[in-house]
């Protein structure tokens, strides 16, 4: 596997022997120095151009950087808009482990969209065409204090959405079970869980996408609890997971409200886990809730 300096060199490489080429900045956890190092960490690297329509049209091109394994051309995605005559990219894969998800932008459209991200890093600038880039930091992730209303609002989100997964349930419908848990309720849990973190380090980190940080601040008994709130296929594993799942809410949110002032309802959590209880005792062929 071709080593991070060994990867730098080839970028700076391709860059500076390409006229078309007039920039170069990075992107991604390879900038954050709170992102944990491993071989998985992805290259998000951006060249900035003169136009995309030459390196869009050479297929040929992109294997500058190594032998490719597989790989993806996001733009050419029929589901999804893009701008192919400012932005546009290929996500690499390559036989030796490496990954590469390279993007070319037009001047000017990177001139209008580098601050979106604070977590970039200018590589090379051969025209000083870039404005001045600050240090590299995730502060734009860092977990934010909710206000009350978002509190109450996330509280109800998650107790409301169990009525979904109760009678998703007992008619045994598990594809509709597994995304409204993870996709809607676990959201819930995960902003809550995060406003915890939030709490215990004055809203000064982040916890990653889809909250995957979480171990690094939480009790290992309580991060343990979280992790026996995923489930399979059985109907049955997945009404203990989701009792656990309002278990672990129902203890976050009141810590995270009485930290921070805010009222939680009580009543509305236990009425909706009653209401779960009620739902996984009903029979089959029950005729009324």
């Amino acid at each position: 596997m071709r080593t991070e300096e060994e990867m730098y060199a080839l970028f700076m490489h391709i860059a500076k022997a390409d006229d078309r080429i007039l920039a170069v900045y990075m992107n991604g956890s390879r900038t954050n120095p709170n992102a944990p190092k491993d071989i998985f960490q992805d290259y998000d690297i951006v060249f900035v151009v003169r136009e995309t329509k030459t390196f869009i049209e050479d297929r040929d091109w992109i294997h500058r950087f190594g032998k490719i394994l597989y790989m993806q051309y996001p733009d050419e995605n029929p589901f999804y808009p893009c701008d192919r005559e400012n932005n546009y990219g290929w996500l690499m894969q390559f036989d030796d482990g490496v990954r590469v998800d390279l993007t070319v932008q037009t001047v000017a459209y990177t001139q209008e969209h580098i601050h979106d991200d604070k977590l970039c890093r200018i590589l090379l600038d051969k025209e000083n065409i870039l404005p001045t880039i600050p240090k590299s930091t995730d502060a734009d992730h860092h977990v934010k204090k909710p206000t009350e209303a978002q509190f109450q609002a996330c509280a109800n989100e998650f107790w409301w959405c169990s009525n979904n997964i109760a009678k998703g349930l007992w008619r045994e419908e598990m594809p509709y079970v597994q995304d409204m848990t993870n996709f809607v309720v676990r959201k819930q849990l995960e902003r809550m869980l995060s406003w915890k973190v939030g709490i215990g380090t004055d809203f000064q980190v982040s916890v990653g996408k889809s909250a995957k940080y979480l171990y690094r601040w939480l009790e290992t008994d309580e991060y343990q609890k979280y992790l026996n709130t995923y489930f399979g296929g059985s109907v049955e594993q997945a009404w203990t997971a989701v009792l656990h799942m309002c278990d672990l809410f129902e203890q976050t949110a009141k810590y995270v409200g009485r930290k921070l002032g805010y009222t939680y309802n009580d009543m509305e959590g236990k009425a909706a886990r009653g209401f779960l209880e009620r739902v996984r005792q009903l029979p089959k062929d029950a005729k009324s809730v």
